[in-house]
């Protein structure tokens, strides 16, 4: 009954997954918790630029994102992520891209709730005290907030492994392009349909049930 897997590289497609999510994921980290800083910014520009992305980039269908990334970065801007002679690992960093910008927009949510958790005072206390706004937020404020949002980020995380089957529009060799080119070439869709669903459980199940428990660990108390 499985032999119709035989000839396809379904592990390669799956670990194509899991890279598009790592390193999506870092980068959605970092510039999700910059937009957050920016979101509570004293200084109004930095304030509006975060809003105005936030609620653009989250109203824009992701395939929309990916395929601008496409044709529009890489064809008609020309960028080539230093990838220029190598069309599978430019379509990759692109849909990295892509997926790390939209994911950005709910992770920069997330982190600013866990932001509006941290009590007030403790901020104005360390401004009392002589230290910058930057300062507060990297010694005071974020650990705080990275701390009571492992949950909402986890949710994130679990999304954004989903995600990636977007990046086939964009021909990424991933698991959503192999399942679609199996289901095309073989007559056994309710077995292959229930593979692939099974392998993204087996992705997003342990990362839920570890990160939750890493979550109930690290909560603040208050």
């Amino acid at each position: 009954m499985f032999d119709i897997f035989e000839g396809y590289d379904l592990l390669g497609a799956f670990w194509i997954t899991v890279k598009l999510t790592v390193f999506s994921g870092i980068g959605a980290l970092v510039l999700g918790t910059v937009l957050a800083a920016m979101r509570v910014s004293p200084v109004p520009l930095m304030r509006g630029f975060a809003t105005v992305y936030v609620n653009v980039v989250r109203n824009i269908p992701l395939t929309v994102i990916i395929v601008f990334c496409s044709l529009g970065l890489a064809d008609i801007f020309g960028m080539t992520l230093g990838a220029a002679d190598d069309f599978d690992e430019l379509a990759f960093r692109l849909a990295v891209l892509g997926l790390a910008a939209y994911t950005a927009v709910f992770v920069c949510e997330a982190v600013r709730s866990g932001i509006n958790t941290v009590p007030v005072g403790q901020a104005e206390a360390a401004r009392a005290i002589g230290l910058s706004f930057t300062q507060v937020l990297r010694h005071i404020v974020l650990p705080q907030a990275f701390r009571s949002v492992i949950g909402p980020l986890t949710n994130v995380l679990i999304a954004l492994t989903k995600n990636t089957t977007v990046a086939s529009a964009i021909g990424v060799a991933e698991a959503a392009l192999l399942m679609k080119e199996m289901i095309e070439n073989e007559a056994q869709l309710l077995l292959i349909s229930a593979v692939f669903a099974l392998g993204f459980v087996i992705l997003t199940l342990p990362t839920g049930l570890i990160l939750g428990w890493v979550g109930k660990r690290m909560a603040v108390k208050r």
